[in-house]
């Protein structure tokens, strides 16, 4: 049963997005400039492959992610960020806000810390100039 379309705005959000591995992918299309199979399954994260494969297709689905063929090699795909994908932004900076807050142990750069929380639409903007780009 499909239960993200039953009118609450958390139930639907949690339904589209649901799990780390979902989040982590955005996270890595929108701010680590991966885009292959490949760079996703590599990235050190240790997602299996049945699973990678099964959130792309979630992801997918839903109209968050695209996947076109690689025009330079024939057999490859591109993924990227739908429109609905990208307006996930302020979403996942407001996550990254709270977890610089409280994750004693962040990977997060400091000076990426700093302009998120002095300068939040100056990063907004830098992010979407580089997604459209």
């Amino acid at each position: 049963m499909d239960y993200h379309n039953y009118g609450c705005p958390i139930r639907f959000a949690a339904g589209v997005l649901g799990d780390r591995w979902s989040l982590v992918i955005l996270r890595d299309l929108m701010f680590k400039n991966r885009k292959y199979y490949g760079d996703f399954l590599s990235a050190g994260e240790g997602i299996s492959t049945n699973i990678l494969a099964n959130r792309l297709l979630k992801l997918e689905t839903e109209s968050v992610i695209q996947k076109t063929l690689d025009p330079d090699h024939g057999k490859r795909y591109i993924y990227s960020l739908t429109d609905k994908g990208v307006a996930l932004l302020p979403v996942l900076l407001s996550m990254m806000e709270w977890a610089a807050e409280f994750d004693d142990q962040t990977e997060m750069p400091k000076k990426f810390i700093k302009k998120l929380q002095e300068d939040p639409e100056s990063l907004s903007a830098e992010v979407l100039a580089h997604l459209h780009s």
